[in-house]
């Protein structure tokens, strides 16, 4: 991942791929492009920094892809070219004009810089502007003014540039033919910062402190010096850190005015919600393609929220869903045959760049051959292999529900009245680790990552299975229902579902024994003050039993023969999300010292309060 300019700490910032293998000569782009640098003026009169590439050979037209992005679309020095251009590396001998533009306030364009910029509803005047008429109009400028473009425009960005690709495609330009969102944000409360309602600590604190500063065009020369936090243990900075009101009189200063922003509003009140992209989904470009990875700590959220929104409010056109066994942009790597320890079979980043991204927009931008795409192109994790759907969840998952049970057993059959219930004590001052690794943001293989660490600590409950007979493919989201209590007044509640493979395996994966290996396949969290509304919080009468019910993001993954199925429920995740008091606060941002108190939790499992997990079991087709 280190090829495309990828932050353990937070990859918000892979914008485009800057470094991937060509596979060309070094000086191939600037012997064959000719570079042009536009100031495109919008509606209101600011005007864009763009840069175009395009090709030298004049004996055809090219259609035009385009990326907006907030990251910067450097060098901007004229005599300096890309090392890569466009999604992946076959595109560049393929024949396209290629478009970098930075986004309004940023870098070298005008006007001022918005986080997530509020869709406007209704446009109350003609100079009215957000991101997709910066889009719309940027468009409009290009295929009237560069020269030698066949008329046909396509948009792709990952992560925040697709934000910027998602926003591109509302009431799109007629000249916007194809287009696709990659680990897009859609809406930034469940995405990335607040996992139903749990503050991201370890993906939002480095992010902002590289990202939140003002970067205007008398800082674009400048190459952001990368913090020293004094050690590579995140778990030890974030503990030592206390409380979060402390982060910026030590650290931030009160410099960056989105932190103090999310600090103000920890409830999904209408600060949230106008950065909530999904609802605006409409009248968007005649051809999507919405791609994602089942590993992505990010925008997992993203990705399928924005499938379903376009699928459901702009019926009849071509959308198509891709997911594959990555982490967050690793498709657009230079390989990607595996993440942490878990082996995915062959170079399944390979596979995409050629036989799925690329034949996307030459059908629908140079009408060059079939696509082959079906509604969804999925990776099956568990099995390694590519499948493919006509609908997302397929049609014939049938529903599965597990439940926990006495002696840490996880089974279909439903608890008797013998079952009571398991407790554990959770001490925010001891927290359970976002995994063994030592990182000081979040480290992405987290996600594949060995368990065994949590299911040995006494606050993380562990059930799982007996021995599979058979293969069990599991398809589309899962649904955590919980019963519990709590000695305290808060609490949060974390769910992961996890592979346990034969401890006889006799794999290796990168050196690793892969026996007993207790594969992270899926896991989420829920701030517990927000089980019954995330805009309006409630504590818990302490030893009260109330019900979580938490939905986990989807996935496409067989649990072998010979291995089990386990689930994992605990109440703390550090540093990955901020520490729960316990007590209830108004805001846990300001909470005190104090105010973090150890509490008993139980999870009931009897017949009259059971837990349990809902899951879809893919049949044989």
């Amino acid at each position: 991942m280190a090829r495309f300019c990828i932050l353990a700490a937070c990859s918000l910032f892979i914008a485009v791929p800057q470094g991937f293998a060509q596979d060309l000569p070094a000086s191939y782009i600037k012997d064959n492009y000719t570079r042009r640098t536009y100031k495109i003026p919008v509606r209101d009169g600011v005007k864009l920094h763009t840069i175009v590439y395009s090709p030298k050979d004049q004996s055809q037209t090219y259609p035009i892809i385009m990326t907006r992005t907030p990251y910067s679309i450097s060098p901007y020095e004229e005599n300096i070219h890309r090392f890569s251009l466009g999604p992946n590396k076959h595109f560049v001998k393929e024949g396209y004009i290629f478009v970098y533009q930075d986004v309004r306030g940023r870098y070298m364009s005008e006007g001022a810089y918005a986080n997530m910029r509020p869709q406007l509803q209704r446009k109350g005047g003609p100079k009215d502007i957000d991101e997709s008429t910066d889009t719309y109009d940027s468009i409009d400028f290009l295929v009237k003014k560069v020269p030698n473009n066949n008329g046909k425009v396509g948009l792709f960005g990952i992560s925040y540039p697709g934000f910027y690709t998602s926003a591109g495609m509302i009431n799109a330009h007629p000249a916007l033919k194809a287009a696709s969102p990659q680990a897009p944000i859609a809406d930034w409360f469940f995405d990335d910062f607040f996992h139903h309602g749990a503050f991201f600590l370890s993906h939002a604190f480095p992010f902002f402190d590289r990202f939140g500063d003002p970067r205007g065009p008398e800082l674009t020369m400048q190459r952001r010096q990368s913090p020293n936090y004094g050690t590579d243990d995140g778990y030890k900075f974030f503990l030592d850190i206390g409380p979060l009101k402390n982060v910026n009189p030590r650290y931030y200063k009160d410099k960056i005015t989105f932190w103090n922003e999310m600090m103000d509003h920890p409830t999904y009140d209408k600060f949230w919600q106008d950065r909530n992209l999904l609802p605006h989904l409409k009248k968007v470009a005649p051809a999507v393609m919405t791609v994602g990875g089942w590993f992505d700590a990010e925008d997992l959220y993203g990705t399928f929220r924005t499938y379903q929104a376009i699928e459901k409010q702009n019926p009849g056109i071509f959308n198509v869903l891709v997911c594959g066994p990555w982490a967050h942009g690793q498709w657009s790597n230079a390989s990607a045959t595996s993440l942490g320890y878990v082996n995915f079979g062959a170079d399944t980043a390979a596979f995409f760049q050629k036989e799925i991204e690329l034949p996307f927009f030459n059908h629908f931008l140079k009408g060059k051959g079939e696509h082959g795409l079906p509604e969804a192109y999925v990776f099956e994790t568990g099995a390694n292999q590519w499948r493919k759907f006509d609908k997302w969840p397929p049609t014939t998952v049938k529903e599965q529900i597990f439940y926990l049970r006495a002696k840490g057993k996880l089974s279909t059959e439903a608890p008797g009245d013998k079952d009571d219930f398991d407790s554990f004590v959770s001490d925010p001052n001891k927290p359970v680790p976002t995994c063994e690794r030592i990182a000081f943001g979040m480290p992405q293989a987290y996600m594949t990552d060995d368990m065994r660490y949590a299911s040995r600590r006494p606050d993380v409950l562990t059930y799982q299975t007996g021995v599979l007979t058979k293969d069990l493919t599991l398809a589309g989201p899962l649904q955590a229902e919980l019963r519990v209590a709590t000695t305290g007044t808060d609490a949060d509640w974390v769910v992961k579902i996890i592979d346990v493979f034969p401890d006889d395996d006799p794999a290796k994966s990168a050196g690793k024994p892969m026996g007993g290996y207790q594969m992270h396949v899926r896991s989420e969290i829920i701030r517990g003050r927000y089980r019954k509304s995330f805009e309006t919080p409630e504590p818990f009468k302490p030893n009260e039993p109330a019900t979580i019910k938490l939905t986990l993001q989807d996935v496409l993954h067989t649990f072998k023969k010979g291995h089990r199925v386990m689930v994992q429920v605990h109440s703390t995740w550090f540093p990955l999300a901020d520490r729960n008091p316990q007590k209830y606060v108004p805001n846990i941002f300001f909470a005190n010292e104090e105010d973090f108190t150890p509490a008993t939790h139980r999870v009931y499992r009897s017949a009259e309060m059971p837990s349990k997990i809902s899951v879809g079991v893919l049949s044989k087709e």
